[in-house]
């Protein structure tokens, strides 16, 4: 069984394997991480899945009245060290942006601490900020500069969508994001329409990359000439989701939208898929006289014994006719005769 929680409302999604408990959505359950147990809120019941999910961590238990009330003190101290980080930064003129901080009070090295993320446009020397910010919060103090995109996954937000982030939601890892992918899939090349809310380009662009790229392979190219069930026509376009090819017919000049598989053939769809190599030779066409040689091989069929048993017989000019013929053929060849004569004569003779 699977259950799933989050920390922040509305934030990432973490999965547990719930074990013998079964909390409901909205309970308060401890969730074991690398400072200790810590509290979140699960979202997702536990439910059984159909593949086999293993390694997840085992959830802690429900959280009490003395961890909820001390996650409602960290709160508060969170909101307040954001607050003085934020003050002390601007006294210091230090380009620097606070995007999130955690205060952790339950590791055995440390009695509390604070850490403070933030991003910056290049290096930026904090020694005297940290001094001044573990005076004031009277806690040990670390800072981490993350990037763009762990920017907002940390802030959260909404993208051009209309829905949450992927990567405050679900995403684990970043992936490598290139214009390429968006060339694949006809976007505009305008940074303001392929970009994201951290500025770089939108994650989702690798998600259909791959559907992409199979389609290209297989389908004709745009300015090809085809085939279609309403005739003749010329590539003009691709529409990759509904797996269909525009096409402007060459009679009348019309747009139509054809099936892939109604504009390719069975040969070119061969030939597209990954089963020819492209070392493989050419096709030979073959020779005429390839198909004479099945002839030969059907000749056993054309002495058929019930059609000539049931025939009548000839007419007999019909048959003088054919001795004739034959007289005529033994008069051409009156030496061979004579020589098969003489052997019957020998053979007789012995």
């Amino acid at each position: 069984m699977v259950m799933a929680v989050s920390f922040e409302r509305y934030g990432r999604l973490y999965y547990l394997d719930p074990g013998e408990l079964r909390p409901r959505v909205g309970d308060k359950v401890l969730v074991p991480t690398d400072d200790g147990p810590e509290v979140a809120e699960c979202v997702w019941a536990p439910q059984y899945v159909t593949e086999d999910v293993g390694g997840l961590p085992l959830c802690a238990g429900i959280a009490t009245g003395a961890d909820l009330d001390r996650d409602e003190k960290n709160r508060q101290r969170r909101a307040d060290a954001r607050v003085i980080a934020k003050r002390t930064i601007r006294e210091h003129g230090l380009p620097m942006k606070v995007v999130g901080i955690d205060f952790v009070d339950r590791r055995p090295d440390v009695d509390q601490l604070v850490i403070v993320y933030f991003s910056a446009p290049h290096r930026v020397d904090f020694r005297e900020l940290v001094r001044d910010l573990a005076r004031a919060l009277r806690a040990r103090i670390e800072l981490r500069q993350v990037g763009a995109r762990d920017e907002a996954r940390l802030q959260g937000g909404i993208g051009p969508c209309g829905r949450d982030l992927c990567c405050a939601t679900f995403l684990k890892d970043f992936e490598p994001v290139s214009v390429r992918m968006a060339k694949d899939q006809d976007l505009p090349l305008n940074p303001l329409k392929i970009s994201g809310a951290c500025g770089r380009l939108m994650c989702c662009l690798k998600y259909e990359h791959p559907l992409y790229q199979e389609f290209n392979a297989k389908a004709p190219a745009v300015g090809s000439a085809v085939e279609t069930p309403a005739g003749d026509g010329v590539v003009v376009g691709h529409n990759v989701p509904s797996d269909t090819v525009v096409v402007r017919l060459a009679a009348s000049g019309r747009r139509c939208a054809c099936s892939r598989a109604d504009v390719c053939s069975p040969r070119q769809q061969y030939e597209a898929s990954g089963t020819t190599t492209p070392d493989a030779p050419p096709v030979v066409p073959e020779t005429p006289e390839t198909p004479e040689m099945p002839q030969t091989r059907e000749t056993p069929e054309t002495p058929e014994t019930p059609q000539t048993k049931e025939t009548p017989a000839p007419p007999q000019d019909v048959t003088e006719d054919r001795a004739e013929s034959r007289a005529e053929r033994r008069a051409r060849k009156p030496r061979r005769r004579r020589r098969l004569h003489h052997d019957d004569e020998g053979d007789s003779a012995q």
